[in-house]
């Protein structure tokens, strides 16, 4: 998370969601409990209409439980939850309630507010929920059977797998979520990125934040987690996508954001990019070259700057002649946020070294 991820060439194969898989098993459940037995293979609609085909990696059937597995193919993305199994198992629930969920092993609990789903509820989104109401519905309802089930997902390991996530900072404990919108994942369009920060600052609002802070990477945020000690709900994980941030921010504003980064990132996004990532955007080295001479760097020092090949080496002729260009940027780069954000939140950009030492700032 917050370093470059490579996006292999070629056309890329999409996958499924862990909504999606959920959907599927639970599905087989109710065949296997009306019918008495489970299908090979389970074929599901999504929202959009496409209608994909689920092989069970387990199934067992005992009196009136049933339990059938997937195994998550997330195609060529790099998702934490590739290759896991999701298991769902469904049982009569209490009369009259409908169709309830339950947090397996590996599946989350909500403990802070802000998110779609409410404390204490096992972490299943609401896209998966009414998809896999709708696809037990479909089935059981067409018998006239009352459809007071309780669905139970696990996913085996996700305790562990979502040490890798941002969970943790959401107050997503015990385990994984159970995302996915439209049940399709699409390679390396990052939405489950996307999705994590926006609920960070949701969390960050609900819980009554009033300062959080953005960071590209692990360095910038433990440094920015120091110098304001931070509690890590105030922390959002923004990797490359500043856009996704300020877009988000700018209609669900709070009092003050920090933007906290390495000199290469943010320069970026003092040039206008919103996209911090290397194959997404790239360094204009002919306008830090004017940035040096808008602070009175000598001529040869600017035709240096404009044959450079990475911001580091900028930074150090900068450094050289004593020129303060890392707060030059971070200003610049704070105006391109405030634009972004109409006005409706304060903006600070902080700019760390690779040792997280504060080498540029914007506060005022």
């Amino acid at each position: 998370m917050g370093e470059d991820t490579f996006k292999p060439l070629g056309k890329l194969r999409n996958g499924w969601t862990t909504g999606a898989c959920a959907t599927a098993a639970a599905k087989a459940c109710a065949v296997a409990l009306i019918h008495g037995k489970f299908q090979k293979n389970v074929t599901i609609q999504l929202p959009h209409g496409e209608k994909p085909t689920f092989l069970l990696s387990r199934h067992v059937l005992n009196g009136d439980n049933a339990c059938a597995g997937i195994i998550k193919d997330a195609g060529d993305d790099p998702d934490v939850t590739h290759g896991a199994e999701i298991v769902v198992t469904v049982k009569p629930g209490r009369q009259g309630e409908g169709i309830t969920f339950q947090a397996g092993d590996g599946v989350g609990t909500v403990s802070l507010p802000g998110l779609t789903v409410p404390v204490g509820e096992p972490a299943i989104n609401p896209a998966p929920r009414k998809m896999i109401c709708e696809a037990i519905q479909a089935v059981v309802g067409a018998q006239d059977k009352a459809v007071d089930l309780e669905v139970t997902i696990s996913i085996p390991g996700g305790k562990v797998l979502a040490e890798k996530t941002m969970n943790g900072r959401l107050g997503i404990v015990g385990g994984l979520s159970v995302l996915g919108t439209t049940g399709i994942v699409r390679p390396y369009s990052c939405s489950a990125w996307i999705h994590s920060i926006h609920r960070g600052i949701d969390v960050a609002r609900a819980t009554g934040l009033t300062h959080v802070a953005a960071a590209t990477g692990k360095t910038s945020e433990a440094a920015i987690k120091e110098f304001y000690q931070l509690d890590p709900t105030a922390l959002i994980d923004m990797g490359d996508f500043a856009g996704g941030v300020l877009k988000y921010l700018r209609h669900h504003p709070l009092k003050k954001l920090t933007l906290a980064g390495g000199f290469g990132k943010l320069t970026k996004l003092a040039q206008g990019h919103m996209d911090l990532h290397s194959a997404r955007s790239e360094l204009d080295f002919n306008k830090l070259a004017s940035c040096l001479d808008e602070l009175g760097a000598k001529a040869e020092t600017q035709q240096l700057a404009k044959d450079a090949i990475t911001a580091k080496a900028v930074l150090d002729l900068a450094h050289a002649e004593n020129l303060e260009l890392a707060n030059l940027i971070a200003v610049r780069a704070q105006d391109k946020a405030l634009d972004a954000l109409d006005g409706e939140v304060e903006v600070e950009v902080c700019i760390f070294d690779r040792d997280g030492q504060l080498v540029g700032r914007a506060n005022d």
